[in-house]
């Protein structure tokens, strides 16, 4: 990215905004489109039967109950979203409308899963046209070394700023350090895209990624003031919004003055 190219962005969950009911549907998918986004972030997890589907959350309510969706056949998910989206099925969407900025939810071993479904978005799209991102470090790792030795220039990004509540003290604080100082991890991932949540880029991730020459993905930007902050060119390559709709609006203003 050149200091002076437009920050990119991407619409969250399939640009459903604030409603839960929306994310990752058909109609948040089509409502970003329509507004001409860079790039639309979807969360891919697999089903024990092996399918993939669009979902944020690791559970699903099941009769009052939380099941998880790695326990859950596609039947099963279905018969709480009828509406879900398959990961084949968005790709086909998008395909030559916009980018796929893909969070991976899950894991394998030796990564072998998350090869596949990468696969599939380079096979469909091209790997010009995607990011994936995901929390597992070994995910990544798995990814890049894929792409590497196909000779494809996928980006691949450890995502930092997983939620911490709940964790033994020592085990947030560990998790905290290893992202506010992510040099060791960024290294064994052989990640090559920073992506932060937008208060640690703040607190040093951002001027780590400059350092390093990586593109760096910041989420989630929601407020105009923050908005305004991070679509200063130079200052991200990429950054995720729940608000895609203002979200060009502001970087629209930035431009408009700039050519003034």
């Amino acid at each position: 990215m050149r200091p002076r190219d437009p920050v990119l962005l991407s619409a969250h969950r399939c640009g459903a905004g604030g409603d839960k009911d929306l994310e990752n549907t058909r109609e948040a998918l089509d409502r970003a489109l329509g507004l001409g986004v860079d790039y639309v972030e979807f969360d891919v997890h697999r089903s024990s039967d092996g399918e993939l589907l669009l979902h944020h959350d690791d559970w699903i309510q099941v009769d009052g109950r939380k099941r998880w969706v790695r326990e859950s056949t596609l039947a099963q998910f279905q018969a709480t979203r009828p509406h879900v989206l398959r990961y084949d099925e968005v790709l086909q969407i998008l395909a030559g409308r916009a980018r796929a900025h893909i969070d991976l939810k899950f894991s394998s071993p030796g990564g072998a899963h998350e090869i596949a479904a990468v696969a599939r978005a380079v096979e469909v799209m091209g790997a010009e046209n995607i990011v994936v991102t995901t929390l597992d470090d070994r995910s990544v790792r798995a990814v890049r070394e894929w792409s590497d030795a196909e000779g494809l220039p996928v980006l691949a990004g450890l995502s930092l700023g997983r939620r911490v509540r709940g964790l033994p003290l020592r085990a947030a604080v560990r998790i905290r350090l290893s992202e506010l100082f992510p040099r060791l991890r960024y290294r064994a991932s052989l990640a090559n895209v920073m992506v932060a949540n937008h208060t640690l880029a703040r607190y040093g991730v951002a001027r780590f990624a400059r350092r390093r020459g990586l593109p760096l993905l910041v989420w989630t930007i929601d407020t105009e003031k923050s908005l305004h902050y991070w679509l200063k060119p130079g200052r991200a390559w990429l950054v995720t919004t729940n608000h895609p709709d203002l979200a060009l609006e502001v970087r629209d203003r930035r431009a408009a003055r700039l050519r003034a």
